[in-house]
């Protein structure tokens, strides 16, 4: 009851909010735009729902909204029907905001009492929207240093690869994996064949679309170039032949309609001049020692996966980077899916159930739903009154946010002990919204010891093996003197792996490099 009467304390009239009553609600509130909701699961649901209410309810009309639950439960009790529901409504309306969902393990679907394991939504969401690619960006916050300096862009390609595989466990023999295409009077192609030796074998057929690769391409560069940051394409295909169309088609797409934008934005000096391609294997060693953030890759969809993970733990973690699903429409319209790159947070729903004090950090969320709406907009237009106060409220959202995060008032992974709680957080924001859409002065003020929150405060920190570190600290601190030295340090680096070259990799090095 707290959380409602504080919401509707935040509910402020339309002549102190806005300058014009234009897309505006009798009572003041936006007015909605079609957006399609989907409820997941755990803490991560439980945080959305307060995010609704301080942040959104208050300001906005949702009666437009359409709302799914994802939740296990009502997958489980539906047959699936809610899913299938919100890819249709996903289809029509175009901007969809998701909260993490499950996808239950065998002791989960006991603990849940499901009647049968449910597969992950994203697949069908993926194949139900035409996924093009999945946008993961890191998060910055204006004077705070989380990770990389500068913004790193992410594609992964949504489609394809061992995600679709299809599988048997076959003994000795022979395997033999025929195409027979759909054209009539095409030739049948027998794409591989091969004498099985071993008494158990794990046979695996999958393959990589090409058709939207293109489109990919397009929106990777036309992002990048924008951000005003340099672009790579990862794949392996020194070893993987079958990798090489991938990166065929952003180099002929980077070539004819982007190379000269890319060079006069002096944004291809450290690639030689041209588009750089870096091995898989090359790239998870960059994304360690280019801290300095700048750059964008683009991948096929396991690479996407393991190296935008990696990208989010050099970025502090999973919760400091935004994912964005982007498909089309049958009439060429973008489809975009946001939410967060994290899970549900199990961990602490189960804190949060036993009655504990939790701090979840809803960062990553926060963006989704600030995607989403802002693509809402778009779809309505440029100028549209209530396209254009729907900008503004994502404007004011993530300037309280982020605020609030630098004037010290964090959760305790940014801010320590003394930051708050997951529901103080998420109010404190809410005021904070408020003052800024009625044009109130803030009272809040920046804390140095904010700009720099240490990687020990995140949650993480707590699952690294103290013993351990002290046993690699005292192998490399050769004289025993308690302290690491620059060459000690430095010989640490090199036995690691991490220690970044004197001159920047050539560009054979990279793409040659097995």
């Amino acid at each position: 009851m707290m959380l409602a009467a504080a919401t509707l304390r935040r509910a402020l009239p339309v002549a102190r909010r806005w300058s014009s009553a234009a897309g505006l609600t009798a009572s003041g509130k936006i007015e909605s735009l079609p957006l399609v909701y989907i409820s997941g699961e755990e803490m991560t649901r439980y945080a959305a729902q307060l995010m609704m209410e301080n942040w959104i309810e208050p300001h906005i009309d949702t009666s437009a909204w359409e709302f799914f639950d994802l939740s296990c439960a009502a997958r489980d009790a539906s047959g699936d029907q809610t899913l299938r529901d919100a890819v249709a409504a996903g289809t029509r309306v175009g901007a969809i905001f998701k909260e993490p969902t499950v996808t239950p393990s065998a002791e989960q679907v006991a603990e849940f009492g499901l009647s049968k394991p449910l597969p992950s939504p994203n697949g069908a969401m993926r194949r139900g929207w035409n996924g093009v690619t999945i946008s993961r960006d890191t998060i910055h916050i204006d004077g705070v240093e989380l990770g990389f300096k500068s913004p790193v862009l992410f594609e992964r390609h949504a489609v394809g690869g061992e995600y679709g595989a299809g599988w048997k466990e076959v003994g000795k023999g022979r395997l033999v994996t025929t195409f027979f295409p759909d054209a009539e009077g095409g030739d049948v192609v027998v794409v591989d064949a091969r004498v099985l030796g071993d008494d158990r074998n794990v046979a695996v057929v999958y393959h990589n679309p090409l058709d939207n690769v293109e489109a990919l391409a397009h929106h990777f560069f036309s992002r990048t170039l924008a951000a005003g940051v340099t672009p790579y394409v990862v794949t392996k295909k020194t070893v993987f032949k079958w990798q090489e169309p991938f990166w065929a088609i952003h180099k002929a797409v980077f070539d004819e309609c982007y190379k000269d934008k890319f060079a006069k934005a002096g944004l291809l000096e450290a690639t030689g001049g041209d588009l750089q391609h870096l091995i898989s294997d090359a790239a998870t060693m960059q994304i360690i020692r280019w801290t300095k953030g700048g750059f964008g890759m683009s991948a096929h969809n396991y690479d996407g996966d393991m190296l935008t993970d990696e990208v989010a733990q050099v970025h502090r973690s999973p919760g400091f980077i935004t994912s964005n699903l982007v498909g089309r429409a049958e009439d060429g319209s973008p489809i975009k899916e946001f939410e967060a790159s994290h899970g549900t947070v199990a961990d602490l729903w189960h804190a949060h159930l036993r009655g504990e004090p939790t701090s979840f950090n809803p960062l990553g969320m926060a963006e989704a739903v600030m995607g989403a709406l802002a693509h809402a907009a778009d779809l309505k237009g440029a100028d549209d009154a209530t396209a254009v106060k729907t900008r503004e409220f994502v404007v004011q959202l993530r300037r309280a946010m982020h605020n609030t995060f630098k004037y010290g008032q964090g959760t305790w992974d940014m801010a320590g002990p003394s930051g708050l709680t997951t529901e103080a957080f998420v109010e404190k924001v809410g005021n904070r919204l408020s003052k800024y859409l009625s044009q109130q002065d803030d009272d809040g003020s920046i804390d140095p010891r904010a700009a720099k929150p240490s990687v020990l405060l995140r949650r993480q920190a707590k699952m690294a093996d103290r013993d351990k570190m002290q046993e690699l600290f005292t192998e490399f601190d050769t004289d025993g003197n308690g302290q690491i030295s620059v060459d000690e340090f430095t010989e640490m680096m090199i036995k690691l792996g991490l220690a970044p070259p004197k001159e920047p990799v050539s560009k054979s090095k990279i793409d040659e490099s097995a």
